[in-house]
Order: structure tokens, then C-alpha cells, then sequence
């Protein structure tokens, strides 16, 4: 029966449109096939009966835990203790912003998947139980990063990071920074949580997260560990084992140098792969920790610097089917050589200069690839972007949009120290800031933004009459646009105006295989339709 379901969903998965659709109904059928699960049930419940305490209409403490919404936008969260009641301090205190962020997640979709029948085909019982319980629910969020790059190949996590040391590094001290390019819609990233957390067992950490994930896909200990995650290319996951940011977590609340973290991963099965980079400041460099649900690879770069984007490079696994396949059809290779490009060129690495490349829009030897492309380290998407100096215990976060905010910066040794939060004040470094991006300020900036406003109609249905060479010069180096166009042309059966558009988009620079496939599928489509 479980067999007979799975290839009913995997039907759907095949032939339904949207990216979202297919996320969500792959956390369902790996729900309902692999992951029912109940909830556990702790000797001592009675922080249960906690409440918290208001300070302000964007402040609250539960004792020591707090929540705060900071003037860079970003919520800041403490919580400490035993597992369960940091768990309890976290619900309660973030329980808006979890309601928010399951809603964004849902909007989603209700976008993709309109038909009543086929919401109910998902559907479990009440809203949102069409995915599980409230635990269940919860607890296989956390694989929604895992399923969302296994899925494939499907362009919602595409994250790029570096280290760099010694002679690349202006203090000689170690600096790691990356994007997190994980996509679920605008409202995905509007409550960004940096949160700080100091268990009972094993090191203080921070992460950046959001409502409800637990999991770490950035983070940094006391110290001085640091974890990112990299996706890499996965076959669709047969069976439960361990969501990659629950093994990032682990990681950092129990190592505190590179062997420890290598001991961790090695002993977790996970059912995607991933590379996951670590910092470490006991050893003064980054490794990338290769991990496929069978094996484990340990890849030094040899060099005072490492670059990481969604391939592996072990002499163990570089050579896989798969990762052989990502290499040549994705963006990643030509997105790693862009970041060697940058480091080169950037002389011994500081904060500053490690901020410019995470916001580097161009392409290789600084070419125009149009904004928002997927060959760029800074592909206009990320949910956030952050840099680690892991010495000092220094850590800056990008504010919205994306990386172009400013940079505020949290040192662990001050926030750590703070006993409770008595007032609603501010806790981050102002002497570390990092000013927004000049681009902000630019008629480029204010053209993107129209840009995305036109896709997301497009998406939706709603452009209504579509001013094409409009559109087009909003952004007019990106091959999408010209996609973008072909296809709304298309659509109105206007073949040979289609047919330039997409003719067009081929002397762009195209991020993937994949999609000039689908370019050059319907230039075929529309001589076939002018021939006729």
C-alpha cells in the first residue's frame, strides 16, 4: 500500500508545475511513507506553565530566555537550559513568528496547487495537517532543505561560501563567509532569527534561522567552530536518516575543533548529500566535510584558502555519477571559479572585502551576466548571508534585501555574558558594522525590483498585456529575461516574436543545462509552429 501511495506521489511530483508543490509533497510522502514519528514525552513538564513577559510590542522574556526585534530588522533570540525547556522558551517566546513563517511556506502551496481535490490528496486532517502534526509537522521542516535540492534539481538551495587563513587572511587569523541561497518566497526571509543558544550539555552556539527550524545550516560556537551547509546533488531519498541541519547542530554544540566534527558526521547517516564546511579556530582553517547517505570524505584544499560551492572535490567523491552530472549541467563550477577569481584579486582577506565578495553580481573576469543570475556569488535571493571571524567570536549578518543591507555584527563573548534581559536594547557591536551596498542606490537596483514584480505576475498569471521590450529592458544581460518573455509569447501563440526572444537568451550566459534545454526545446516548438 506505502509502495502503491509512493508512486501515486511521485506521479505528481512528475507531471504537477511548480517547484514549491513538488518541496511540499516531498515532505509529505517522506512523511507518510518513512517519518511518522510521536512526540516524546519528558519526566518534568513544568515549564509548560511558563509565560512570558512583555518589555516591549517587540520584546519578551520568559527569565533569562528573550526574544528582541533589533534595529537592523533581524529578531535576536536567547534560550538556555535542558533540551525540553529550550524547546518550551523557544515556542513561546518566537510562537509568531513559527505561525508567520508555516503560513509564508503555505501560501506557496495554495499558489501552486489551487485545485480543491488536489489540496485534499494532501490533506491529513485540519490546516496545515495535510504535512502532519504539530511535531511531526515541525520536526520534518527540518527536511525541507534535504528534500528541496533532492528534488531535483530544483534551483531552491544553490549557497556558495570560502575560508581563508594565514597569508590570505590580513590578521593571518581565519575568516569564513558564504550566502545561503535557499528560496521559498520573498516572506520566507522577511523574520530572520539570529539565535543564541546555551544548553546544558556541551558549547553556547549561535545560528542564523527562522521560526520553528532548530537545525543549523550557519553557525558558530565559543569555540570558534563553524558550520555552512553546501547542498550537492542527491538521487530522491529512500528512507529516514538524519536532516542535514540536525547534524549541523550536533556538530556545533559538540565539537570544538575539526577532528571532533569529522567524528560527529561520520557517525550520523544522512539521506542527501551535502558538503558541509567547517572553520575551525583551534586549527586556524576550513575543510569541507563530504557527505553522501553512505559515505564520508574529508577535502582539504592545501592552500590558505578553500572555496565551497554545490560539488564535491574529494579525491573520494569528485568522481561520482552525480557529482560529475553537477559539475557539468549546474552553476556551481562556474560559480566557484568566480569566487577563485575574487579571492585573487582581493589580497589578504578582511571584513570588508569578504562582505564585497558575497555581494559580487558579475560573472567570470567581471562580465555582465544580467541580475539575479545563477553563476553569480550574490544571486539576489539569499536568505541571508553572514561572515565568521572564528578567533575573535565575531560574527556579521546581512539585512534585507538580501546581501545589500547592512552587515551587523554580534560578538558571542558580550552577548554570552548578558545575565537575562532587563530592557529592550541593543546587543550587537556597532564598532563592526558594515554599511548597505551602494547598488541599493542605483536605477539597476529600482529595474530589478520591477523585474521581480513583473516575474512573480507572470508566475502567478497576472501580468495581464505584457509591454514585452518593457520588460526586456529592465534586465536586459539576463538570459531569463528573454526566457521569461519567450514563454509569456509563446502563451499568446505569437511564435515568431517567441522565437526571437528565445533566440536572444542564447547569447546570454545560461546557469544551467537544464534550462537551455528547455531554450533550445522551444525554439524547436516554435519553428515547428511558423512551419506549419
Amino acid at each position: 500500500m506505502k509502495i502503491t501511495l509512493l508512486c501515486r506521489l511521485w506521479k505528481i511530483l512528475k507531471w504537477t508545475a511548480g517547484i514549491f508543490l513538488l518541496l511540499l509533497l516531498g515532505l509529505a510522502g517522506y512523511l507518510y511513507v518513512v517519518a511518522i514519528m510521536d512526540p516524546p514525552q519528558p519526566a518534568d513538564t513544568a515549564c509548560m506553565n511558563w509565560q512570558r513577559d512583555t518589555l516591549s510590542p517587540t520584546c519578551y522574556t520568559i527569565g533569562n530566555n528573550w526574544l528582541r526585534r533589533g534595529d537592523s530588522g533581524l529578531w535576536e533570540l536567547y534560550v538556555e537550559g535542558e533540551p525540553f525547556q529550550r524547546g518550551v522558551a523557544n515556542g513561546k517566546l518566537t510562537r509568531e513568528l513559527v505561525i508567520k513563517q508555516e503560513d509564508a511556506f503555505n501560501e506557496q502551496i495554495n499558489l501552486m496547487v489551487p485545485s480543491g481535490p488536489h489540496r485534499h490528496f494532501l490533506k491529513y486532517s485540519d490546516q496545515y495537517n495535510y504535512i502532519g502534526s504539530n511535531y511531526q509537522r515541525l520536526m520534518n521542516y527540518h527536511a525541507a532543505h534535504d528534500i528541496g535540492h533532492a528534488l531535483q534539481n530544483m534551483a531552491l538551495v544553490g549557497c556558495t561560501s570560502f575560508g581563508a587563513w594565514n597569508s590570505r587572511s590580513a590578521d593571518s587569523a581565519l575568516i569564513i563567509g558564504r550566502n545561503f541561497d535557499f528560496f521559498v518566497g520573498d516572506k520566507f526571509a522577511e523574520d530572520k532569527i539570529v539565535a543564541f543558544i546555551n544548553p546544558a550539555q556541551g558549547h553556547k552556539f549561535m545560528m542564523v534561522t527562522w521560526g520553528g527550524m532548530t537545525g543549523v545550516v550557519s553557525g558558530m560556537n565559543e569555540k570558534g567552530l563553524t558550520v555552512t551547509l553546501n547542498a550537492a546533488k542527491s538521487d530522491i531519498p529512500a528512507g529516514s536518516a538524519t536532516p542535514i541541519s540536525l547534524l549541523g547542530r550536533e556538530i556545533l554544540q559538540y565539537a570544538q575543533n575539526i577532528g571532533e566534527a569529522l567524528a560527529i558526521a561520520r557517525k550520523r547517516r544522512t539521506f542527501v548529500s551535502e558538503s558541509i564546511l567547517i572553520g575551525s579556530a583551534q586549527d586556524n582553517k576550513a575543510v569541507v566535510i563530504e557527505k553522501t547517505p553512505e559515505e564520508t570524505a574529508l577535502y582539504e584544499s592545501g592552500q590558505d584558502y578553500l572555496i565551497c560551492a554545490n560539488h564535491y572535490q574529494s579525491s573520494a567523491l569528485a568522481g561520482q555519477p552525480n557529482n560529475r552530472a553537477q559539475m557539468e549541467e549546474s552553476a556551481s563550477l562556474y560559480r566557484f571559479h568566480r569566487v577563485e577569481e575574487l579571492i585573487a584579486g582581493a589580497g589578504p582577506m578582511t571584513l570588508p572585502a569578504a562582505v564585497a565578495l558575497l555581494r559580487d553580481q558579475q560573472g567570470l573576469h567581471g562580465a555582465d551576466i544580467g541580475m539575479g543570475n545563477e553563476k553569480a556569488v550574490n544571486q539576489l535571493i539569499a536568505h541571508h548571508s553572514i561572515v565568521f571571524q572564528p578567533q575573535k567570536l565575531l560574527v556579521s549578518i546581512s539585512t534585507a534585501p538580501w546581501q545589500l543591507g547592512q552587515y551587523v555584527t554580534y560578538d558571542l563573548h558580550k552577548v554570552f555574558a548578558l545575565q537575562g534581559l532587563q530592557a529592550d536594547r541593543e546587543i550587537r557591536d556597532s564598532a563592526f558594522t558594515i554599511p548597505p551596498d551602494t547598488f541599493l542606490n542605483t536605477p539597476d537596483y529600482q529595474n530589478f525590483v520591477r523585474f521581480r514584480q513583473i516575474k512573480e505576475q507572470l508566475r502567478r498569471g497576472t501580468a495581464g498585456n505584457l509591454d514585452v521590450a518593457d520588460f526586456v529592458g529592465l534586465n536586459p544581460e539576463y538570459y531569463h529575461t528573454y526566457v521569461l518573455a519567450g514563454d509569456y509569447l509563446f502563451k499568446q501563440k505569437k511564435y515568431a516574436e517567441a522565437l526571437r526572444q528565445y533566440q536572444s537568451a542564447l547569447t546570454k550566459e545560461i546557469a544551467t543545462l537544464p534550462e537551455k534545454q528547455h531554450i533550445d526545446r522551444q525554439i524547436e516548438l516554435c519553428q515547428k509552429r511558423l512551419n506549419k
